[in-house]
């Protein structure tokens, strides 16, 4: 997907909704300086183009008891193409963790888990990720705060185009 798909208008719309994916149509619009008409096919465009990818709701974890932060650092046995696809396989059906990243240095895979305790953690450990023949070394480590959370992309480094068939 080419990067100069979107303008200022766009990054309007964006911003808007990173804040509140809620927000009425002709709230979007005014916030972007449009009429809702072409706010509207501004956003499907940004849908089919891949650059809202979906609209979501974000829960409170502490709220529903998922406290427990958790990030491990994985090393697998041997970095071969087959283990790095089987492990990525495995990790994509376990609820707890919440991200997965391929990462450079000394380990493979960086985690980000997510339990009600450190118990809950514990478990996932020994019945699951603790478990898997790929892995050579697990390495955790304990959050203790959280200091800052944002799903907002920082949309300022970003460098529209002035193209006027966006309208």
């Amino acid at each position: 997907m080419p990067k100069e798909t979107f303008d200022a208008i766009d990054l309007k719309i964006m911003e808007a909704l990173q804040v509140d994916a809620r927000l009425t149509n002709a709230d979007l619009a005014e916030r972007a300086g449009l009429s809702p008409t072409p706010c509207h096919r501004r956003v499907r465009r940004l849908e089919d183009l891949g650059i809202v990818e979906k609209h979501v709701a974000l829960l409170n974890a502490q709220a529903l008891g998922l406290g427990q932060v958790t990030l491990v650092q994985v090393r697998l046995v041997r970095r071969t193409g087959d283990l790095a696809q089987a492990f990525e396989r495995i990790v994509r059906d376990i609820p707890e963790v919440t991200d997965c990243y391929l990462v450079s240095g000394d380990a493979d895979y960086l985690l980000t888990v997510r339990t009600r305790d450190l118990a809950g953690f514990e478990a996932l450990l020994r019945e699951r990720l603790g478990l898997l023949e790929m892995v050579g070394e697990l390495r955790p480590t304990v959050v203790l705060a959280q200091t800052k959370r944002t799903t907002a992309l920082p949309l300022s480094l970003c460098r529209p185009t002035a193209r006027g068939d966006l309208a």
